[in-house]
């Protein structure tokens, strides 16, 4: 169904769109539905079920003599191999062919050791997934790097914080570890793309906020996910930070991200004689109550929700969802956030609009991988 090339996503097959929803059908109503003659459904049944994507279901009721056969959707048929790279860790997972996470590991792994080193893990760790389920075929190949990826190629364009990256070829790297396509994004893109098909599928325009060591954000417009010319739309955490000053490591001054980040907070707080050197340590000190550490969280919400109100009344999304390390913190993130988005912000547009923590918690960028092979690989 795919093409090994992982640039061109397959055509979508009427039936195989239809048979998605798990619902068994005959070919009468295959042909009622597509407007196909019975000759082209048969064929392309017959090809589906080779494929193992369709397989036959218990006979249809009959009004007199033989059953109708009917079929259905087989997500077993193929498995999709996920990797969430992040500057810290490591996650592989694999799924089914309805994005269903079967199987994952999470390890420490600093992005810092480069390509290399990061992918040879990442092969490793996924070939030990695979021993584990040996029946399975590869639909192909998804994985979330944590900086500027262009998504035709899969190589990382001058990422910040991912030294020895810039223009690796990171799709071809597994490509000949693995069968079937590779593709590559930023994890923020997975991240949305993940948000959006597992919790908000009916939502057509949704923006999903990343806070960590940095802050991103992926855009769904009309459903779909939007990259932009060069993939770098959402790219939020360097848009300027109303009165600040602080040098962002992009090398430009008062970037949101080096006002705002779990980065720029565990430092802030950090002079401020509190044991911060990580974003779980802010979370943890927000946990415990502690004043200073709630205080500067709930005000990088309001940066961040300052910026976000302009991404308001530009593109109007029904939903805005915070996910990343930092959303951890609890309700002092969001509650920045809607109070500077509400203020700035025209009543028309935040009317309906939610701003919401992830659902889909760690494995929000994993699920985002997976769906991005199957929108490739089924042609969805």
């Amino acid at each position: 169904m795919a093409d090994n090339s992982g640039t061109r996503a397959a055509d979508p097959d009427p039936l195989l769109q239809l048979l998605l929803d798990g619902q068994p059908r005959t070919r009468n109503q295959l042909m009622d539905l597509t407007g196909l003659a019975r000759s082209t459904v048969t064929g392309r049944l017959e090809s589906l079920v080779a494929q193992e994507f369709v397989v036959p279901h218990e006979a249809a009721e009959s009004t007199g003599g033989r059953p109708p056969a009917r079929f259905k959707f087989n997500p077993a048929a193929r498995l999709v191999l996920a990797a969430d790279v992040g500057a810290t860790h490591l996650t592989v997972a694999l799924a089914d062919l309805t994005g269903e996470i079967l199987d994952s590991t999470t390890v420490p792994q600093d992005i810092a050791d480069g390509p290399e080193v990061v992918l040879t893990a990442l092969a490793d760790h996924a070939r030990a997934l695979l021993a584990r389920h040996p029946s399975g075929r590869l639909a192909g190949t998804g994985v979330g790097l944590p900086g500027p990826v262009e998504h035709r190629t899969g190589r990382p364009i001058q990422p910040p914080i991912m030294p020895g990256w810039d223009s690796f070829d990171v799709a071809g790297r597994l490509a000949g570890e693995f069968a079937g396509p590779v593709l590559v994004d930023n994890d923020v893109n997975l991240m949305a793309l993940g948000e959006h098909t597992n919790q908000y599928a009916a939502i057509e325009h949704l923006l999903f906020v990343k806070v960590a060591t940095g802050i991103g954000a992926g855009l769904i417009s009309g459903g779909r996910l939007h990259r932009g010319a060069q993939g770098a739309a959402g790219d939020i955490g360097h848009v300027q930070a109303l009165g600040h000053t602080e040098l962002c490591r992009c090398g430009n001054a008062g970037c949101l991200e080096a006002v705002a980040s779990a980065a720029a907070l565990a430092a802030h707080l950090r002079s401020a004689g509190l044991p911060t050197e990580t974003s779980q340590d802010v979370v943890d000190l927000v946990r415990a109550g502690d004043p200073v550490a709630t205080q500067a969280v709930r005000q990088a919400g309001r940066e961040i929700g300052t910026v976000l109100a302009s991404c308001v009344s530009f593109f109007n999304p029904s939903v805005i969802v915070i996910g990343g390390s930092l959303s951890q913190a609890g309700d002092s993130l969001l509650a920045g956030i809607r109070e500077a988005i509400y203020a700035r912000s025209l009543p028309l547009a935040t009317t309906e609009l939610r701003v919401v923590a992830s659902r889909t918690g760690q494995q929000t960028a994993v699920r985002g991988a997976a769906a991005m092979v199957l929108q490739h690989a089924l042609g969805l």
